[in-house]
């Protein structure tokens, strides 16, 4: 397939510049010249077209994205008869929200502002039975006036749809720093694991961290299944206790004691002053560090006693026929 430069055309929009690269496809600024407005053109890299896996992934974020329409996710425009595979989607003005935090907090007030209007745009997807299930601030746009723009859906799920298997661990399962318990362990997750996510982007909204830490994605996601992240009050005493247990509760690993949708967990940032504050372990024990390594040598005791209870249980019987 022919590379694309800055001044080609394809088909009726003129390409005009690169802004964005990824493994797997790159982006550009683009004018739709038959109505002159600017666009968002993402092109597949020539390897991944000829991927069958890639192709359907691709086809699907275009379908999900076709049919959605809401003012905080962003739209994508479908052509008839391309040229070749390629997706247009509407020019957003903005800044991505891992470009305003970049390891800093924001105000409490502009943190839950923000926050209403990502589960707003969420809400809205769910009930249109998508799951987003890549939920990071790489891929919230922010402008000007703190709207947000859901962008980027490329491993969402449509309730019901088969499940598409991908070699890569990045493009099955999310981001480390933001994934659910339920997608570390294999399941598919739903509309409570993108509202997990939003816990975790507003804690590290408020406290410029993330919670869950490790040198590398594997240890950061078994310290989310084994460990209780830093109370926000630590970091930042500011933080009132009812925005704490807010955080703690889209936080929960088990999905069921969670927000049960978008609307509960806004409807709790909308009125604080209603949240009851739970007595929590998370945090009594947040202290305390659990690794993997406590539990392969747990295991391998485990594991050491099995002879010795299987003699023991013969010896008993012995003993006693």
């Amino acid at each position: 397939m022919t590379p694309i430069h800055a001044g080609d055309r394809l088909d009726h929009y003129e390409i005009e510049q690169l802004v964005a690269r990824s493994g797997m496809a790159s982006i550009y600024r683009g004018k739709d010249t038959n109505s002159g407005k600017l666009v968002a053109i993402k092109i597949p890299h020539p390897e991944m077209e000829c991927d069958p896996i890639f192709f359907e992934r691709f086809k699907r974020e275009t379908d999900i994205g076709a049919r959605l329409d809401h003012p905080g996710v962003m739209k994508v425009f479908v052509d008839e008869d391309r040229a070749r595979v390629y997706m247009v989607m509407e020019w957003v003005d903005g800044t991505l929200l891992r470009r305003i935090l970049s390891g800093r907090k924001m105000p409490t007030e502009r943190a839950v502002k923000i926050t209403l209007r990502i589960l707003d745009a969420l809400g809205y997807i769910h009930t249109h039975g998508v799951v987003h299930r890549d939920l990071k601030p790489e891929n919230i746009m922010v402008d000007a006036d703190d709207n947000i723009k859901l962008i980027d859906f490329g491993i969402a799920a449509n309730a019901g749809a088969r499940r598409i298997t991908f070699a890569n661990f990045s493009s099955t399962m999310g981001t480390p720093d933001y994934i659910s318990p339920e997608q570390v362990k294999g399941k598919r997750g739903d509309a409570r694991s993108d509202l997990y996510t939003v816990g975790v982007m507003l804690y590290e909204m408020l406290t410029g961290k993330v919670p869950f830490q490790g040198d590398n994605p594997f240890a950061i996601m078994n310290d989310r299944l084994l460990n209780n992240p830093i109370p926000p009050r630590e970091i930042d005493p500011t933080i009132t206790p009812q925005l704490q247990e807010i955080i703690y509760r889209a936080l929960e690993r088990d999905p069921a004691n969670r927000y049960k949708d978008a609307a509960e967990f806004a409807h709790d940032l909308q009125h604080q002053d209603e949240v009851g504050i739970a007595e929590r372990e998370e945090l009594r024990d947040w202290k305390v560090r659990k690794s993997p390594r406590f539990r392969q040598v747990l295991f391998y005791i485990m594991l050491a006693l099995i002879p010795l209870v299987i003699f023991g249980v013969l010896l008993y019987v012995a003993k006693h026929t």
